[in-house]
């Protein structure tokens, strides 16, 4: 392990701005193969039909529960970071609080109740993948192999939950969290650190530095130049790493006309991906990330697409339990995508922030809307740095 483990981006011309507030351990899960229950459906990015979800009509008639219930089951954490002012003293907006370094380049809030929602989508993506934490073919050394350092880069950590799965896992690996927040623990495994910085900027990690895989999870609306973006991940993959990018489309389907009929979700969709259109970085960017790694220069790309319910409507019983967190999951979502960008782009007072907001959280409720959500899975193993010219 080398004794400065981690350098985060940083602008080119200045030394790198990276605090590192926080060390963590390794930890993923060693399951490859994921294979998904009887409706769980998948298929390429492309492919422009999917097979209905089947719906459980006695739930209709019978489930009388809170849609909240779901969260219960989600242990508490807390968190307390301890950096320098000039990144902990946070913006405050629309009764929502923002990242103070680089204040502006991200429109997601980091208060608590975003990191609560963080990590309940923690718990979704763990279900879809029935507890796996990635679905590359990873090679991560055990406690018996020697010598061997194995290095991963996890980009816009969040509360650096991942990370640190990743580091409880795989005690042998070491593991970097980067982000803009510093919202992670102080307590973590001893594997992996966190630093505050922006992936945008220029990397200036060195080559004896090289990842063997770099992860992101929920990275749209973050990044203006995704060409740029896969560049610098593999210059700094060593031949043969492996990056993969966990999605969220930022749009809403329905198989039996529902999303037609959502007529306040419609209009946040949409509104939402213009807004962040013109903001200049994309939300609703999941379905292109298969090819952008394969312009890139990536080898051996592959993508899993998973449609889930909002809502416990599904027959299928993980289908349901997914069901059941995502409908609290886009509940909160919605709290979150919203008034940043609306305010900012679109002009809304507060006030309308929060009349939309309810609307299209009262939708997502609905029983009788069958609406749904499309999580994608997508990696590629480099052959090696880009030429120049790509």
């Amino acid at each position: 392990m080398t004794e400065n483990p981690a350098k985060p981006a940083a602008n080119s011309g200045s030394a790198s701005s990276a605090t590192a507030f926080g060390y963590p351990s390794e930890s993923p899960t060693t399951s490859k193969d994921v294979t998904s229950p009887g409706d769980l459906q998948e298929g390429p990015a492309d492919e422009p039909y999917h097979p209905h979800l089947e719906i459980d009509h006695e739930e209709e008639a019978d489930d009388n529960s809170d849609a909240d219930s779901a969260y219960v089951s989600l242990g508490g954490s807390s968190r307390t970071g301890s950096v320098t002012s000039s990144i902990t003293n946070y913006v405050y907006e629309n009764g929502r609080r923002y990242h103070a370094y680089r204040s502006g380049q991200y429109v997601l809030p980091n208060d608590e109740d975003e990191q609560e929602r963080l990590d309940l989508q923690h718990h979704i993506w763990l279900l879809l993948l029935h507890g796996s934490l990635y679905t590359a073919p990873l090679n991560v050394p055990t406690e018996s192999d020697s010598g061997r350092e194995y290095r991963i880069l996890d980009l816009g950590c969040g509360t650096g939950i991942w990370a640190m799965d990743m580091a409880d896992q795989h005690p042998r690996a070491s593991v970097f969290g980067v982000d803009l927040s510093p919202i992670q623990p102080d307590w973590v495994p001893g594997n992996c650190r966190f630093h505050v910085d922006d992936y945008e900027d220029d990397w200036t990690y060195r080559p004896d530095e090289a990842f063997d895989y770099i992860h992101g999870r929920a990275l749209g609306g973050t990044v203006a130049d995704w060409g740029r973006f896969y560049r610098q991940v593999r210059t700094h993959l060593k031949p043969g790493g492996y990056c993969e990018m966990q999605e969220y489309d930022a749009w809403i389907f329905s198989d039996d006309g529902s999303f037609d009929r959502a007529s306040w979700t419609k209009e946040w969709v949409q509104k939402l991906d213009e807004a962040s259109r013109m903001f200049g970085k994309q939300i609703n960017v999941a379905n292109r990330h298969k090819q952008w790694m394969i312009d890139a220069g990536f080898e051996d790309v592959q993508e899993k697409v998973i449609r889930i319910p909002i809502g416990p409507w599904a027959k299928d019983p993980h289908l349901k339990e997914l069901g059941r967190f995502e409908q609290l999951h886009m509940q909160m979502s919605v709290a979150s995508h919203t008034p940043a960008l609306f305010t900012r782009v679109h002009s809304y007072t507060e006030e309308q922030c929060s009349v939309l907001i309810e609307g299209v959280k009262r939708e997502f409720r609905s029983r009788d809307l069958k609406l749904i959500t499309i999580y994608r899975f997508i990696s590629g193993r480099s052959p090696g740095p880009p030429s120049p010219e790509l």
